[in-house]
């Protein structure tokens, strides 16, 4: 077990570095978790995020996502890991213990409520950073600054209770390890525009918005 946990461990400190000198290509996260909610929400939105960070930026993105189960190996496989769904979360002792590890070993996730996932994701994430409080993050920050500016914070893809889009954050020693989209919704703008209806200009700004997410990790030089 100690073997399994220090590897891990070294895979994700060295996994950003080692993708952008040997040419391999970075690999988008979908964590599987349990409670009952879909985390397999917007099937397609994923692949179409990498896409467009491969035609609008050098980096080079795995089109197809791995399924990263918190109980298994693979979630320190990705260098991304995104998080979505309507329904309910729950963590078990044991995830929490694995997602702790994960966030303090160079791991980061962005969580897009798809509608209906606050309230447990917010009691779920308390478990992992008991400590650490979700915070708004400032429009300055330079999450919206990347390859695209959002001056204005997240954009507004879906209406949901009709509340304006909030970005919140979990930092640990400093280091944003979380990203939290709320009342936003940038998955469903990833999908394809027959799925959703939406106009080209609201897909446009949420795979923007994706992509300065992706880009903001992937730079440690703008998240130490």
């Amino acid at each position: 077990m100690k073997r399994i946990r220090f590897f891990s461990t070294f895979l994700l400190v060295i996994t950003v570095s080692t993708s952008a000198f040997s040419g391999e290509p970075f690999i988008i996260g979908r964590l599987k978790y349990g409670g009952g909610g879909d985390w397999y929400a917007n099937p397609g939105s994923l692949e179409n995020l990498s896409d467009f960070i491969n035609k609008h930026t050098d980096l080079n993105v795995r089109r197809e996502p791995l399924v990263a189960d918190i109980d298994s190996p693979d979630l320190f496989k990705v260098h991304f890991l995104h998080m979505t769904g309507h329904g309910n979360v729950f963590f078990t002792e044991e995830q929490v213990r694995r997602l702790r590890f994960y966030f303090e070993n160079g791991g980061f996730l962005h969580v897009d409520d798809n509608y209906g996932l606050d309230q447990s994701f917010r009691r779920e994430i308390k478990k992992v950073f008991p400590d650490n409080e979700l915070v708004e993050l400032p429009f300055t920050h330079p999450i919206y600054h990347q390859v695209f500016s959002f001056p204005n914070g997240l954009p507004k893809i879906h209406e949901h209770d009709g509340k304006p889009p909030q970005g919140f954050g979990i930092f640990d020693k400093e280091r944003l390890v979380l990203f939290y989209s709320y009342e936003c919704d940038l998955g469903n703008g990833w999908e394809d525009e027959e799925v959703y209806g939406n106009p080209e200009e609201i897909r446009t700004a949420a795979l923007q918005m994706g992509t300065n997410i992706f880009y903001f990790h992937i730079n440690p030089a703008v998240n130490p």
